[in-house]
């Protein structure tokens, strides 16, 4: 046991002692919680911007870089084909070409959960890049260099019929690509109260969501992401199953 204190102690004093990152604030000169711990310190701007690397609706965040749809090709058969298919049909993981259903269907169909595809589904071509950015390749997260990252954006977005095959995509072209489920999602304003209920209500009736009194939940598994109208309420089936 003391041997292990021991060890305990000398690793908290090597990490006391060590550099801390350039352009950061030493301890002595941190928050009161880093001078009274003997470790930590406040971002730098040179650490926040390595982090601050999300991409916006509107294209706010891309960075500079270009690709194509031949590269992308290439990149997809070597990082990505192993797990949604050769041509985006599904593998190992989801499927991520295909239109059908067009209607938004999964919103109230539970079977239909497993035909959600970039083409189907996703609300923006800017957000796709965002999330291939930081969360694919699954086994190296991040590797990619934003250039391979507009390349595979635009590939994916090929295979959905969504731009030529000539397509080079960039901060400027990216954000004016169009996805058919745009229209399917609203910008949360939300700032409570009445304004919620009444929106959603509104909601509820254009997307043509079913009577929550004809859906069997119980039967789906009450899932959350199944959702009915109940009265002037967007409820989800696992709402109805609590008895809300």
């Amino acid at each position: 046991m003391r041997r292990l204190v021991l060890l305990l102690a000398g690793i908290a004093a090597a990490c006391s002692r060590a550099q801390a990152p350039p352009g950061a604030v030493p301890p002595a000169q941190g928050s009161a919680a880093a001078r009274r711990f003997g470790f930590g310190h406040p971002a730098s701007p040179r650490e926040i911007a390595a982090w601050d690397i999300d991409v916006r609706p509107d294209g706010k965040g891309l960075p500079p870089g270009r690709g194509s749809v031949s590269e992308g090709a290439r990149i997809y058969a070597e990082q990505c084909a192993v797990c949604h298919g050769k041509q985006g049909e599904g593998a190992r993981y989801e499927a991520l070409a295909g239109r059908e259903p067009s209607d938004f269907g999964f919103a109230k169909d539970a079977k239909l959960r497993d035909k959600r595809t970039v083409g189907n589904y996703w609300p923006y071509a800017t957000t796709l890049f965002d999330y291939v950015n930081r969360s694919m390749p699954q086994a190296v997260p991040g590797s990619l260099k934003p250039d391979e990252v507009y390349a595979v954006t635009a590939y994916v977005l090929f295979l959905n019929g969504l731009v030529a095959k000539d397509a080079v995509l960039d901060a400027q072209s990216l954000p004016k690509v169009v996805m058919p489920a745009k229209d399917r999602f609203v910008t949360d304003d939300r700032r409570g109260g009445p304004e919620v209920r009444a929106r959603l209500t509104v909601l509820a009736y254009s997307a043509k969501l079913p009577k929550c009194a004809s859906v069997k939940c119980r039967d789906l598994g009450c899932p959350s992401d199944v959702l009915c109208v109940s009265g002037s309420k967007v409820i989800s089936c696992a709402d109805v199953c609590n008895g809300h």
